[in-house]
């Protein structure tokens, strides 16, 4: 049997998405860096293996081009994600107010895997945090992909719904393209239909959204004064999530965009061509200081749990670049966590009060 949640986004509850960003040193910071970043006019060998266990990220691999003291900018995504919230739950008590309409966002969760259940709960307190009302439906991990089918075909019809989010990944037993694919392109705020993929990939087009995590990248670049237009930019991985589009986007801005992904020979050195960096592998500390051009803008997507004994939970998370090196060579690097991860459901934000906007015509 599916359960299903409607709640009531009038709690004033607060989005807890990551407790807290540091310099690069370790120490807390509360200090937003304004004003615009200078990117200098970037360089990895790819691990053989995926494992839990971190390269340490010790002196012996840095360059004569690094300086003694960390002195990268801290990209805090966390405080961009507060403000972009703000500005949300400004526009959705305009909305109501207005036109007496509240977007809605639902969620379909299929099986019982922890990490999706985690997420799926900070989207539904990042939606009370703005007023954006949250729809749930939570399916056992046995349930038929007919099922799925239907609760989508029901949220598609519903006007109170304007954004449909199905968890991944999905139950082996399933076809993830069939589910995507019957989600309507109006409500597709997660960006993964392939005619908003394809609009995004033309020039003279526009997709209706853009998949929340590369959107986050790019809109971390923007706040932070990052000039994009002509730059050099390198992705590391090609995912259909992260990767490509992110590279799509950049290209959109003008860059010129190079990707680096399992096959690429000499990895390493084109990424140290580059101005920015945008790391989306899942491999933890890759980017070494060696890979890094003086100056260059470093958007660490990576969330990487790395052995650690003196944790409490007996791990950390590290992202895809050695943090450490990074901060010491980079002109401005985000810090893993506190950077995209809060930007991703800010934007899922972002589209599901687009798309009722754009349902209603609403300015």
């Amino acid at each position: 049997m599916a359960s299903m949640i409607f709640t009531d986004p009038s709690s004033s509850a607060t989005a807890r998405l990551l407790p807290f960003t540091r310099f690069c040193n370790g120490i807390l910071s509360l200090r937003r860096f304004v004003g615009p970043i200078r990117v200098g006019s970037l360089t990895p060998t790819f691990p053989q293996t995926l494992s839990l266990h971190s390269p340490p990220c010790s002196s012996r691999f840095i360059t004569a081009a690094m300086v003694t003291e960390p002195s990268a900018k801290v990209i805090d995504g966390k405080s961009v994600a507060k403000q972009i919230r703000e500005e949300i739950s400004a526009q959705v008590s305009k909305m109501k107010d207005e036109i007496g309409v509240v977007p809605g966002l639902a969620v379909i969760l299929v099986g019982d895997r922890k990490d999706s259940a985690t997420y799926v709960r900070s989207k539904k307190k990042a939606c009370e945090s703005v007023g954006i009302n949250s729809f749930e439906v939570h399916l056992p991990d046995d349930a038929s992909e007919q099922e799925v089918l239907k609760f989508i075909s029901d949220f598609n019809d519903d006007p109170s719904v304007h954004g449909i989010l199905v968890q991944l990944p999905l139950p082996s037993h399933m076809n993830e393209q069939n589910i995507l694919n019957a989600v309507t392109i109006e409500k597709d705020v997660d960006g993964f239909h392939p005619l908003n993929i394809g609009r995004l990939a033309m020039r003279g087009r526009e997709p209706l959204f853009v998949p929340c995590t590369p959107k986050g990248c790019i809109e971390l670049l923007h706040r932070h004064g990052v000039d994009i237009k002509g730059k050099r930019a390198v992705v590391i991985g090609r995912s259909n999530i992260v990767g490509m589009p992110a590279a799509l986007l950049l290209q959109r801005e003008d860059a010129t965009v190079s990707i680096v992904h399992s096959r690429t020979k000499n990895p390493e050195e084109i990424t140290r061509q580059a101005d920015i960096i945008i790391s989306a592998v899942g491999q933890p500390n890759m980017v070494r200081g060696s890979w890094i051009k003086p100056g260059a803008v470093i958007i660490d997507v990576g969330i990487n749990p790395v052995e650690d004994a003196s944790s409490p939970r007996g791990y950390r998370l590290v992202g895809d670049v050695c943090y450490e090196e990074a901060c010491k060579i980079a002109a401005a690097v985000t810090p893993v966590p506190g950077g995209v991860g809060p930007m991703t459901i800010a934007m899922l934000l972002s589209n599901t009060l687009s798309s009722a906007k754009r349902a209603y015509n609403f300015r």
